[in-house]
């Protein structure tokens, strides 16, 4: 009885795959039939990343699959495409793929000749994580497996208020934990990440687990890149990173966009305590200028001077540097503290706030000596010394400078009327 019943079993399978049941997936099926016509078309020769079951009809692993499986495509819609081949019918496709068994699913990535197998559990929740990799919201997956501190890890909750509610420029690597590129460009990412920190802001979002911000940006392929510009945000803030994949090619194509789009600094005379702090704390380095009293160097003198600092501002302006000025004896604890004056006016300092040291120009106050200081320091060289008394000097407050010419003491006329003869000989 159980040899017939087996028989019959045998033969309704053989039947139902003979009437047509060729595939589980109807065109209403977010899962797309594949077939040797179309397969290299839509997988070999697309640049989107492929999730590909072969399943047989009669397999009731397969059925069992299927909800499931229709499940995840309906999550990845527009991120990764899902698709399914009927390797009972298309024997020359499983064949290729060496099918020895149903279901199989292969992930088809950057390497399209070379897929790989999806050994993870077959659930909707795990294939939407594609390989499993991708559950995990915390700080090991980010930025395709790197743990530094310095690329932020985004997730679809706080993209929007960490991104674009943010005046900073942004790069965002959107990645898949199993990506091999994505691996390979985490180390360079996060060393970025390090030499941009204070002036541009790297992050890092896992795509196939916050898939709405994913396909919000129509990220159809791992490691993507995006650039989101310094300002306020909206939908065409955004735009596609198009520069290499090492540190050095980050940081660099983030500087010419951030010179790109950064205004010169302001330079500002030293009026008060708070113009000093505003202008120099939060900064790298802050560039201190004592000019000649008005009545040594008047107006046209005076801009000459201001005119060379701004346009090394301008110059070093991706540096994001505090640059200040004051006259002469204006602010005698500022000039005793750096060391200011000895070698006449105007004279310059360069100011490390937080590292309370400093570094003075013994060269020409000209924009070649200025400008030849400042690119020394900038790779390393050059002598510093502490500040006088390990905090900022006391600050006077004054009145800005006008713009205008001083004009000299008026000299006291004298009355000789009342002055007798003798006297006057003496005058």
């Amino acid at each position: 009885m159980r040899q017939l019943l087996q028989k019959v079993i045998s033969l309704v399978l053989l039947l139902l795959a003979a009437v047509g049941v060729q595939c589980m997936y109807p065109s209403s099926s977010d899962v797309i039939d594949l077939t040797p016509d179309n397969f290299d078309k839509k997988v070999l020769n697309s640049d989107s990343i492929w999730i590909v079951e072969f399943y047989a009809p009669w397999c009731g692993h397969c059925q069992q699959l299927k909800p499931e499986y229709e499940k995840a495509a309906s999550a990845l819609k527009g991120i990764v495409k899902v698709g399914g081949v009927n390797a009972d019918e298309h024997k020359s496709l499983g064949g290729k793929y060496g099918i020895r068994g149903f279901p199989t699913i292969k992930i088809f990535g950057a390497n399209k000749n070379k897929p790989d197998d999806f050994n993870g559990p077959r659930t909707a929740a795990a294939r939407a994580n594609i390989h499993g990799g991708g559950s995990k919201k915390s700080s090991d997956s980010k930025s395709g497996g790197s743990k530094d501190k310095d690329v932020v890890e985004l997730t679809d909750e706080n993209f929007d208020e960490l991104v674009m509610g943010s005046e900073d420029m942004w790069l965002v690597e959107f990645y898949a934990p199993w990506c091999g590129h994505c691996k390979n460009l985490a180390p360079q990412w996060a060393k970025a990440a390090s030499e941009l920190k204070g002036k541009v802001k790297l992050g890092a979002l896992d795509a196939t687990v916050h898939t709405s911000k994913a396909s919000q940006y129509e990220i159809r392929g791992y490691p993507t890149i995006k650039y989101f510009a310094p300002g306020k945000k909206d939908s065409d803030s955004v735009s596609d990173f198009n520069g290499g994949r090492t540190s050095s090619d980050i940081v660099s194509w983030a500087l010419d966009k951030l010179s790109e789009n950064v205004p010169a600094p302001e330079l500002t005379q030293i009026t008060d305590e708070e113009s000093l702090k505003t202008s120099c704390e939060d900064k790298p380095l802050c560039i201190v200028s004592v000019l000649p009293h008005i009545l040594d160097c008047q107006s046209d003198c005076r801009n000459s001077y201001l005119e060379i600092l701004k346009s090394l501002g301008e110059k070093y302006k991706n540096k994001m540097w505090g640059w200040v000025w004051s006259e002469a004896g204006a602010q005698p604890e500022i000039e005793e503290a750096l060391e200011i004056g000895g070698f006449g006016y105007p004279a310059l300092a360069v100011v490390n706030v937080k590292k309370m040291k400093y570094s003075l120009l013994k060269g020409s106050f000209s924009k070649e000596g200025i400008n030849e200081f400042l690119r020394d320091l900038s790779y390393g060289r050059g002598g510093t010394a502490p500040l006088k008394g390990s905090e900022m000097p006391k600050v006077h407050k004054v009145e800005p400078w006008d713009g205008k010419d001083a004009e000299p003491p008026q000299e006291e006329d004298i009355d000789l009327s009342d002055v007798d003869l003798d006297e006057k000989d003496e005058l």
